[in-house]
């Protein structure tokens, strides 16, 4: 079966704007959802629409919808998510669980919505946007890192649960990109504190992780791979796109680990 209805999560600017119309481009139908319910830029075959994807009965009822309105759904794109910034010590409880409750289980919720439908199709596609720092982590992104890395755990053992199903699973992990995400980062209250032993490491990192991301990849790029993933017959379990990145995530799987953070230390800090 073709792709042509897609849901795609954290729809409304950066990956999830610049993916959307590249798919609509594509012919393809999409329903961007965000909190907002607004896209950047307004465009025939992208249906902008209001979801909380921590609320599990608001996004299976906008599945019903599309489902009644297309009569069918083909693919989820899971690109919701958030970050914050600072150490692991004195990070509030709190402060880590929301950085899990959209990242991780508002994506956890979203598949688990579309499961019912693609397997009644006998067909579905699941596309989850993780992060390089899936596997490459960073000093005092700790949550951030592990959020991701989660998801991809899943999106990969759902890959292995749904053989023979018709329903295929993907993870993204872009590298740095430039958008509005880096604006938006939370730095907990851990990080806001004046006297924190960390507090120069931090400022640092956190001046080298902006700048890196501010000259990063267009979101386009991930857009571009999302469309190529939906397109193929088989999708690859785990792409990470463009070649310095595979090349960094090759490097973090053959060095010792102990090499690999030492390396990652010194550049970050």
């Amino acid at each position: 079966m073709e792709v042509k209805v897609v849901l795609l999560t954290g729809g409304s600017s950066g990956i999830g704007a610049a993916t959307a119309h590249l798919l609509a481009d594509a012919g393809m139908k999409v329903y961007a959802a965000s909190r907002r319910g607004t896209i950047d830029r307004p465009q025939d075959g992208i249906v902008p629409v209001a979801l909380d994807v921590n609320d599990a009965a608001g996004t299976e009822a906008l599945v019903a919808r599309i489902v009644q309105a297309e009569g069918r759904l083909d693919a989820v794109i899971c690109n919701a998510g958030n970050g914050i910034f600072g150490p692991v010590e004195g990070t509030l409880e709190s402060e880590a669980r929301a950085q899990f409750e959209t990242t991780y289980f508002g994506s956890l919720k979203s598949i688990q919505a579309c499961l019912p439908v693609f397997r009644k199709q006998g067909f579905g596609r699941i596309i989850t946007i993780t992060s390089v720092m899936a596997v490459l982590q960073l000093p005092f992104q700790g949550f951030y890192s592990s959020a991701k890395a989660a998801l991809l755990s899943l999106s990969q053992s759902l890959s292995m649960e749904l053989q023979d199903s018709g329903i295929q699973c993907c993870s993204i992990l872009p590298g740095d990109v430039a958008t509005g995400f880096t604006a938006a980062r939370k730095i907990n209250q851990a990080g806001s504190d004046p006297t924190s032993p960390y507090k120069e490491r931090m400022e640092r990192n956190l001046r080298k992780i902006e700048h890196d991301e501010l000259g990063g990849m267009s979101p386009e790029v991930i857009g571009r791979e999302i469309l190529k993933q939906l397109r193929r017959k088989r999708m690859s379990v785990r792409v990470i796109p463009r070649l310095d990145y595979k090349l960094v995530g090759l490097l973090v799987r053959i060095l010792p680990s102990r090499t690999a953070l030492f390396m990652i230390s010194r550049l970050y800090n």
